[in-house]
C-alpha cells in the first residue's frame, strides 16, 4: 500500500517536471506577445489619478483571467475534435497581430498625436467613462492576445498527452496573467514611489535623486515598451506564417529567420491595413443607413 502511494507521488513529481519543461518552452514561444500585452496594459493603466490606477488594473486583470478561462477549454476541445482549426486560427491571429503592429507604425509616422493637455482634461472631466473605455479596450485586446498565447502554447505540446496539454496550457495562461499584470502594477506605481522618496528626503540626497529618476523614467519605459511591443507583434506574426504555411516556410531558406519573419509580418500588415479600412467603411455605411 505504502509503496503504491509513493509510486503515485513519484509519477506526479515526474509529471510536474515535464510540465515545467514544456511550460518553459511555451513561455519562450509566447514572449513576444507577452511583451506586447505588457506594453498595452501599462499604457491602459496610466493617465488616471493615483488612487484609480490599481483599481483599473485589477479590473483588467479580472477580465484577462475570464478571457483565459473561456479560451483554454475551447482551444483544448478544438485540438481534440477539430485540430486543423488550430492552424487556421493561428494564421488569422497572425494577420491581426501583423495589422495591429503595422497600424501602430502608420499611426506614429502619419497621424498627429492629440495635445496632452486636452487629453488629460478630458480624462479628468469624464473619469468614470474613461475608465470603462480603457478597461473594455484592454480586455478586448487581451482576449485576442490570449487566444494567440494559448494556441501557441498548445502548439508546443501537440505531440504530448492530453493531460500534459491541459497542465502546460493552464500553467502558461496563469503565468501570463500574473506575470504581465504584476509587472504592470510595478510600472504604474513607479512615479508614486518616486514622489514618496522625494517627499521623505525633503528633495535632498540620494533618495531624492532616485525619486526623480523613477518619476522621469515612467513615461520613457512606457514608450520603450510600446516600441518593443510593436516590433514583437510583427515578429510573432511573421513567425506564425513561417511555421504554419508550408510554401512560405520553404522560400528563402538561407535568409536569417529574424529578417524573414520581420519581412513577413510587415508585408502581411501592409496588406491588412487597406482590408481593415475597407471593412470599417462598410460598417460605417451600414450604421449611417440604419440611423436614417
Amino acid at each position: 500500500m505504502a509503496s503504491g502511494f509513493f509510486a503515485i507521488l513519484d509519477d506526479i513529481a515526474a509529471l510536474m517536471d515535464d510540465v515545467a519543461v514544456t511550460a518553459k518552452i511555451a513561455t519562450k514561444k509566447t514572449a513576444g506577445i507577452l511583451g506586447d500585452d505588457l506594453a498595452v496594459n501599462a499604457e491602459k493603466a496610466t493617465g488616471f489619478l493615483s488612487s484609480r490606477e490599481i483599481p483599473v488594473l485589477w479590473a483588467i486583470t479580472k477580465g484577462s483571467l475570464i478571457n483565459k478561462i473561456i479560451i483554454v477549454p475551447i482551444a483544448l476541445l478544438l485540438n481534440v475534435f477539430f485540430p486543423i482549426a488550430i492552424k487556421y486560427i493561428l494564421i488569422l491571429g497572425g494577420l491581426y497581430l501583423a495589422y495591429e503592429g503595422v497600424e501602430k507604425i502608420i499611426e506614429f509616422l502619419f497621424h498627429r498625436p492629440k495635445p496632452t493637455e486636452k487629453v488629460v482634461k478630458k480624462v479628468l472631466e469624464r473619469d468614470d467613462e474613461a475608465e470603462k473605455a480603457k478597461v473594455k479596450s484592454a480586455i478586448t485586446t487581451d482576449f485576442i492576445l490570449s487566444v494567440e498565447i494559448v494556441i501557441i502554447a498548445l502548439g508546443t505540446v501537440l505531440d504530448k498527452s492530453l493531460t500534459m496539454q491541459i497542465l502546460t496550457v493552464s500553467v502558461v495562461a496563469i503565468l501570463a496573467t500574473v506575470g504581465v499584470y504584476g509587472i504592470v502594477a510595478l510600472i504604474v506605481r513607479m512615479d508614486d514611489a518616486g514622489f514618496k522618496l522625494i517627499k521623505k528626503s525633503n528633495d535632498k540626497g540620494f533618495l531624492s535623486g532616485l525619486g526623480h529618476i523613477l518619476v522621469k523614467a515612467l513615461p520613457l519605459i512606457i514608450k520603450a515598451l510600446g516600441v518593443i511591443g510593436t516590433i514583437a507583434l510583427i515578429l510573432v506574426a511573421g513567425g506564425i506564417f513561417n511555421h504554419n504555411i508550408d510554401y512560405i516556410h520553404h522560400i528563402f531558406p538561407t535568409m536569417l529567420t529574424f529578417i524573414k519573419e520581420l519581412a513577413l509580418g510587415l508585408i502581411a500588415g501592409l496588406l491588412m491595413v487597406p482590408v481593415a479600412l475597407g471593412i470599417k467603411k462598410i460598417f460605417a455605411s451600414f450604421k449611417k443607413s440604419d440611423s436614417r
